[in-house]
Protein backbone atom coordinates (compact mmCIF):
# COMPACT_ATOMS: atom_id res chain seq x y z
CA UNK A 1 0.00 0.00 0.00
CA UNK A 2 1.28 3.25 -1.04
CA UNK A 3 1.79 6.41 0.62
CA UNK A 4 -1.17 8.05 -1.25
CA UNK A 5 -3.48 5.19 -0.50
CA UNK A 6 -2.85 5.29 3.43
CA UNK A 7 -3.76 8.97 3.50
CA UNK A 8 -6.99 8.02 1.73
CA UNK A 9 -7.40 5.58 4.46
CA UNK A 10 -6.69 7.64 7.12
CA UNK A 11 -8.97 10.57 5.97
CA UNK A 12 -12.35 8.22 5.62
CA UNK A 13 -11.05 6.56 8.61
CA UNK A 14 -11.75 10.51 10.12
CA UNK A 15 -14.60 10.89 8.04
CA UNK A 16 -16.29 7.87 9.54
CA UNK A 17 -15.45 8.75 13.34
CA UNK A 18 -16.88 12.52 13.11
CA UNK A 19 -19.68 11.18 11.48
CA UNK A 20 -20.19 8.59 14.26
CA UNK A 21 -19.59 11.44 16.98
CA UNK A 22 -22.03 13.85 15.30
CA UNK A 23 -24.58 11.37 15.50
CA UNK A 24 -24.63 10.69 19.13
CA UNK A 25 -25.77 14.36 19.16
CA UNK A 26 -28.82 13.08 17.49
CA UNK A 27 -29.55 10.31 20.10
CA UNK A 28 -30.93 12.35 22.33
CA UNK A 29 -33.25 14.04 19.74
CA UNK A 30 -34.09 10.34 18.70
CA UNK A 31 -34.99 9.24 21.89
CA UNK A 32 -37.17 12.13 22.86
CA UNK A 33 -39.26 11.74 19.38
CA UNK A 34 -39.67 7.87 19.97
CA UNK A 35 -40.97 8.56 23.42
CA UNK A 36 -43.03 11.44 21.89
CA UNK A 37 -44.82 8.41 19.57
CA UNK A 38 -44.94 5.86 22.80
CA UNK A 39 -48.05 5.71 24.59
CA UNK A 40 -47.77 6.91 27.89
CA UNK A 41 -46.85 4.36 30.49
CA UNK A 42 -44.85 2.46 27.44
CA UNK A 43 -41.97 3.47 26.68
CA UNK A 44 -40.17 2.72 24.07
CA UNK A 45 -43.16 0.98 22.60
CA UNK A 46 -41.91 0.15 18.97
CA UNK A 47 -45.06 -1.55 17.33
CA UNK A 48 -47.46 0.89 18.99
CA UNK A 49 -46.10 3.91 18.03
CA UNK A 50 -49.10 6.54 17.48
CA UNK A 51 -49.63 10.39 17.05
CA UNK A 52 -52.16 10.75 20.22
CA UNK A 53 -49.82 12.34 22.23
CA UNK A 54 -49.87 15.32 19.72
CA UNK A 55 -53.25 15.17 18.89
CA UNK A 56 -54.19 15.49 22.83
CA UNK A 57 -51.77 18.35 23.18
CA UNK A 58 -53.25 20.68 20.31
CA UNK A 59 -56.95 20.00 21.23
CA UNK A 60 -56.07 20.95 24.62
CA UNK A 61 -54.48 23.68 26.56
CA UNK A 62 -51.11 22.88 25.01
CA UNK A 63 -52.45 24.31 21.33
CA UNK A 64 -53.56 27.66 23.16
CA UNK A 65 -50.21 28.02 24.53
CA UNK A 66 -48.81 27.79 21.61
CA UNK A 67 -51.13 30.36 19.51
CA UNK A 68 -50.39 32.48 22.86
CA UNK A 69 -46.48 32.07 22.39
CA UNK A 70 -46.52 32.51 18.93
CA UNK A 71 -48.73 35.91 18.93
CA UNK A 72 -46.60 37.27 21.98
CA UNK A 73 -43.32 36.50 19.81
CA UNK A 74 -44.38 37.74 16.89
CA UNK A 75 -45.35 40.90 18.63
CA UNK A 76 -42.01 41.63 20.64
CA UNK A 77 -40.18 41.35 16.76
CA UNK A 78 -42.77 43.65 15.28
CA UNK A 79 -42.61 46.24 18.14
CA UNK A 80 -38.89 45.28 18.98
CA UNK A 81 -37.31 45.74 15.56
CA UNK A 82 -37.95 48.70 14.28
CA UNK A 83 -37.54 50.85 17.88
CA UNK A 84 -34.02 48.52 18.22
CA UNK A 85 -32.71 49.28 14.64
CA UNK A 86 -33.67 53.08 15.19
CA UNK A 87 -31.34 53.05 18.49
CA UNK A 88 -28.50 50.65 17.40
CA UNK A 89 -28.22 53.32 14.14
CA UNK A 90 -28.04 55.99 16.43
CA UNK A 91 -25.63 54.63 18.86
CA UNK A 92 -23.27 53.26 15.75
CA UNK A 93 -23.53 56.54 13.68
CA UNK A 94 -23.89 59.14 16.42
CA UNK A 95 -22.38 60.61 20.23
CA UNK A 96 -26.03 59.60 21.12
CA UNK A 97 -25.15 60.22 25.43
CA UNK A 98 -21.72 58.86 25.15
CA UNK A 99 -20.53 55.38 26.85
CA UNK A 100 -22.85 55.89 29.42
CA UNK A 101 -26.43 54.98 27.26
CA UNK A 102 -24.01 52.55 25.38
CA UNK A 103 -23.17 50.82 28.83
CA UNK A 104 -27.12 51.36 30.24
CA UNK A 105 -28.34 49.20 27.42
CA UNK A 106 -25.80 46.67 27.83
CA UNK A 107 -25.90 46.45 31.96
CA UNK A 108 -29.88 45.85 31.06
CA UNK A 109 -28.77 42.38 29.93
CA UNK A 110 -26.63 41.50 33.67
CA UNK A 111 -29.58 41.78 35.69
CA UNK A 112 -30.75 38.46 36.61
CA UNK A 113 -34.59 37.56 35.78
CA UNK A 114 -35.70 37.06 39.20
CA UNK A 115 -34.59 40.47 40.59
CA UNK A 116 -37.12 41.98 38.26
CA UNK A 117 -39.89 39.42 38.67
CA UNK A 118 -41.64 40.80 41.99
CA UNK A 119 -41.45 44.51 40.78
CA UNK A 120 -43.08 44.04 37.41
CA UNK A 121 -45.88 41.51 39.05
CA UNK A 122 -46.68 44.67 41.55
CA UNK A 123 -46.57 46.90 38.80
CA UNK A 124 -48.53 45.03 36.31
CA UNK A 125 -50.82 44.09 39.05
CA UNK A 126 -51.74 47.64 39.68
CA UNK A 127 -52.47 48.59 36.24
CA UNK A 128 -54.65 45.65 35.57
CA UNK A 129 -51.98 43.84 32.96
CA UNK A 130 -51.16 40.86 35.19
CA UNK A 131 -53.10 37.97 33.13
CA UNK A 132 -52.70 39.89 29.87
CA UNK A 133 -51.04 38.92 26.69
CA UNK A 134 -50.01 42.33 26.38
CA UNK A 135 -48.40 42.18 29.71
CA UNK A 136 -46.23 40.01 28.08
CA UNK A 137 -45.26 41.21 25.24
CA UNK A 138 -44.04 44.88 27.08
CA UNK A 139 -41.79 42.82 29.81
CA UNK A 140 -40.11 40.58 27.13
CA UNK A 141 -39.36 44.18 25.00
CA UNK A 142 -37.52 45.29 28.32
CA UNK A 143 -35.65 42.49 28.02
CA UNK A 144 -35.26 41.53 24.21
CA UNK A 145 -35.17 45.41 22.93
CA UNK A 146 -31.47 45.89 24.95
CA UNK A 147 -30.50 42.35 23.44
CA UNK A 148 -31.35 43.54 19.52
CA UNK A 149 -30.14 46.91 19.89
CA UNK A 150 -27.05 46.07 21.18
CA UNK A 151 -26.53 43.35 17.98
CA UNK A 152 -27.38 45.73 15.60
CA UNK A 153 -25.37 48.57 16.98
CA UNK A 154 -22.40 46.03 16.11
CA UNK A 155 -23.96 45.46 12.92
CA UNK A 156 -24.17 48.78 11.65
CA UNK A 157 -20.93 49.66 12.56
CA UNK A 158 -19.79 47.16 10.04
CA UNK A 159 -21.79 49.42 7.01
CA UNK A 160 -19.36 51.27 5.06
CA UNK A 161 -19.66 55.18 5.88
CA UNK A 162 -18.97 55.87 2.52
CA UNK A 163 -22.69 55.00 1.31
CA UNK A 164 -24.11 57.36 3.83
CA UNK A 165 -21.66 60.04 2.83
CA UNK A 166 -22.61 59.99 -0.32
CA UNK A 167 -26.15 60.21 -0.47
CA UNK A 168 -25.59 63.40 1.71
CA UNK A 169 -23.51 64.97 -0.65
CA UNK A 170 -26.36 64.77 -3.22
CA UNK A 171 -28.31 66.16 -0.50
CA UNK A 172 -30.63 63.16 1.25
CA UNK A 173 -31.42 63.69 4.89
CA UNK A 174 -30.43 61.67 8.03
CA UNK A 175 -34.08 59.55 8.03
CA UNK A 176 -33.73 59.28 4.36
CA UNK A 177 -30.55 57.59 4.32
CA UNK A 178 -31.55 54.91 6.97
CA UNK A 179 -34.87 54.34 5.11
CA UNK A 180 -33.73 54.22 1.72
CA UNK A 181 -29.80 52.78 2.11
CA UNK A 182 -29.02 51.74 5.89
CA UNK A 183 -32.42 49.25 6.34
CA UNK A 184 -31.92 47.62 2.64
CA UNK A 185 -28.83 46.57 2.86
CA UNK A 186 -29.64 45.28 6.57
CA UNK A 187 -31.25 42.11 6.39
CA UNK A 188 -29.06 39.84 7.45
CA UNK A 189 -28.70 41.52 10.97
CA UNK A 190 -32.55 42.89 11.10
CA UNK A 191 -33.55 38.96 10.68
CA UNK A 192 -30.34 37.53 12.98
CA UNK A 193 -31.67 40.74 15.75
CA UNK A 194 -35.35 39.14 15.15
CA UNK A 195 -34.51 35.77 15.56
CA UNK A 196 -32.97 36.25 18.53
CA UNK A 197 -36.18 38.24 19.90
CA UNK A 198 -38.18 35.87 19.04
CA UNK A 199 -36.70 32.87 20.62
CA UNK A 200 -35.98 35.11 24.24
CA UNK A 201 -39.56 35.47 24.26
CA UNK A 202 -40.90 31.72 23.10
CA UNK A 203 -38.14 30.18 25.86
CA UNK A 204 -38.69 32.48 28.69
CA UNK A 205 -40.59 30.81 31.38
CA UNK A 206 -40.08 33.40 35.14
CA UNK A 207 -41.72 36.25 33.70
CA UNK A 208 -45.08 33.95 31.46
CA UNK A 209 -45.28 32.11 34.88
CA UNK A 210 -46.02 34.40 36.71
CA UNK A 211 -47.51 37.36 34.88
CA UNK A 212 -50.01 35.11 32.58
CA UNK A 213 -53.33 33.86 33.76
CA UNK A 214 -55.19 30.68 32.80
CA UNK A 215 -56.09 31.76 28.85
CA UNK A 216 -52.43 33.50 28.29
CA UNK A 217 -50.20 30.46 29.24
CA UNK A 218 -47.00 30.26 26.89
CA UNK A 219 -45.72 26.97 25.99
CA UNK A 220 -43.30 26.84 28.63
CA UNK A 221 -45.67 27.24 31.48
CA UNK A 222 -47.93 24.70 30.13
CA UNK A 223 -44.95 22.03 29.57
CA UNK A 224 -44.62 23.04 33.28
CA UNK A 225 -48.05 21.50 34.14
CA UNK A 226 -47.28 18.27 33.04
CA UNK A 227 -45.43 17.38 36.13
CA UNK A 228 -47.81 16.58 38.25
CA UNK A 229 -48.19 14.95 42.14
CA UNK A 230 -48.57 11.50 40.28
CA UNK A 231 -45.61 11.66 38.62
CA UNK A 232 -44.29 13.00 34.97
CA UNK A 233 -46.26 12.42 32.06
CA UNK A 234 -43.30 11.95 29.90
CA UNK A 235 -44.70 11.02 26.65
CA UNK A 236 -46.71 14.41 26.50
CA UNK A 237 -43.51 16.28 27.90
CA UNK A 238 -41.70 14.57 25.18
CA UNK A 239 -44.62 15.52 22.46
CA UNK A 240 -44.69 19.00 23.83
CA UNK A 241 -41.07 19.61 23.52
CA UNK A 242 -40.97 18.35 19.90
CA UNK A 243 -43.89 20.83 18.95
CA UNK A 244 -42.13 23.72 20.80
CA UNK A 245 -38.84 22.92 18.97
CA UNK A 246 -40.07 22.93 15.39
CA UNK A 247 -41.37 26.20 14.84
CA UNK A 248 -38.71 27.25 15.93
CA UNK A 249 -36.21 25.22 13.87
CA UNK A 250 -38.12 25.67 10.73
CA UNK A 251 -37.54 29.39 10.94
CA UNK A 252 -34.05 28.75 11.74
CA UNK A 253 -33.85 26.53 8.49
CA UNK A 254 -35.52 29.09 6.30
CA UNK A 255 -33.27 31.83 7.31
CA UNK A 256 -30.44 30.62 8.28
CA UNK A 257 -28.13 32.16 5.93
CA UNK A 258 -29.02 35.36 6.60
CA UNK A 259 -29.13 34.33 10.27
CA UNK A 260 -25.60 33.25 10.46
CA UNK A 261 -24.64 36.43 7.83
CA UNK A 262 -25.74 38.91 10.36
CA UNK A 263 -24.39 37.20 13.61
CA UNK A 264 -21.45 37.14 11.77
CA UNK A 265 -21.29 40.61 10.71
CA UNK A 266 -22.72 41.66 14.16
CA UNK A 267 -19.65 40.73 15.86
CA UNK A 268 -16.94 41.53 14.29
CA UNK A 269 -15.98 44.97 16.37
Amino acid sequence: MGPGSSNRLLAQLAHLGLWLFSLTFLLPLGWLLLRALSPEGQPFSLGGLTLDNFVRLIQGPFGLGLRNSLWVGAWVVALGLPLAALLGYALARYQLGGHTLRFGVLATQMLPPIVLALPLFAIFRALGWSGSLWGLVIAYLAFALPFMTWLLMGFFRTFPRELEEAARVDGAGSLYIFARIVLPLSIPGLFAAGVMGFLLSWNEFLFALLLSGRESQTVPVVLSTFITQRGVLFAQVAAGVVLAVLPVALLARVIDRYLVEGLTMGAVK
